[in-house]
């Protein structure tokens, strides 16, 4: 994999060893609630970016055929543990190591009911592109789940400036650039438990939440690039533009993280 790219893999496979069937549930709920259905199937789910291969997984559950496809090589490994561990010699869930940049390799699927790709096209180094071939692969009336990095202004050329150091800095020294935002991060959490009398309280339900660990997701997020990142606002003209209609969002509350988004593709009128 390019050096210019952060490996997400990982830190994914950290996040497989604490996978239960509470985080699966968890993954099915959220489909469920964002396409505003209670099952996909006979439906085709494209997973644009797989990472741990959970929502592949709870779309498969949910019944939906699903292409699962990701650039970092250790991501595609975990995807396919998931399938070997749930649904063995399936072939109803296809996974391989794609890039979504690849306009030749992007346009040999064929037009989607559910598109979905959660925090990966900011990381591909073209988040336009990368969101240009997404949207050409969404069916009419199909839907577009995304989250893109929310825009901080000021602070967001910061973390860039920390992201960069961070991914040339030799890793015998990474250790210098990570725990000072490991303090940024997590410390006024830890202070707020700490007054309360629940020390730590947010770092135990966090991991059970999320599967890593708070030091796992600061390694994550500081070394995530390519990093690029968005308004709502541009995400939104950017794909009204494009024939879409804005269903759900969610967004971080202007700090850092993801705006989430859930298009439908208008129907065009014969």
């Amino acid at each position: 994999m390019s050096k210019d790219r952060f490996g997400f893999g990982k830190n994914w496979k950290e996040f497989l060893k604490n996978l239960d069937d509470d985080k699966i549930e968890a993954a099915m709920n959220s489909l469920r609630e964002w396409l505003n259905v209670k099952d996909l199937k006979g439906k085709t789910f494209l997973d644009i970016g797989s990472g741990s291969g959970l929502f592949s997984l709870a779309a498969r559950k949910l019944g939906a055929k699903v292409f699962s496809f990701d650039y970092d090589p250790d991501s595609v490994a975990c995807t396919r543990v998931l399938r070997k561990r749930y649904f063995p010699g399936d072939k109803n869930w296809k996974i391989e190591r794609g890039d979504a940049l690849d306009g030749k390799y992007m346009s040999k699927f064929d037009k989607q009911d559910v598109v979905y790709s959660w925090g990966v096209l900011h990381h591909t180094g073209d988040m336009y592109r990368g969101l240009e071939n997404a949207s050409k692969l969404v069916k009419d009336g199909g839907k577009l789940y995304i989250a893109i990095y929310n825009d901080q202004g000021k602070w967001t050329k910061c973390w860039t400036a920390v992201k960069r150091l961070y991914n040339l800095t030799p890793d015998a020294l990474k250790g210098l650039v990570l725990f000072p935002c490991f303090l940024r991060l997590w410390g006024p959490t830890t202070i707020k438990d700490l007054v309360r009398f629940k020390p730590f309280n947010r770092w135990k339900t966090y991991k059970k939440e999320r599967g890593m660990s708070p030091w796992h997701d600061v390694v994550d997020w500081v070394g995530g690039w390519p990093f690029e990142v968005a308004t709502p606002e541009e995400i939104f003209y950017f794909f009204k533009k494009r024939g879409f209609r804005l269903e759900k969002l969610y967004t971080c509350g202007g700090g850092h993280g993801c705006n989430q988004f859930m298009f439908v593709k208008r129907k065009v009128r014969k």
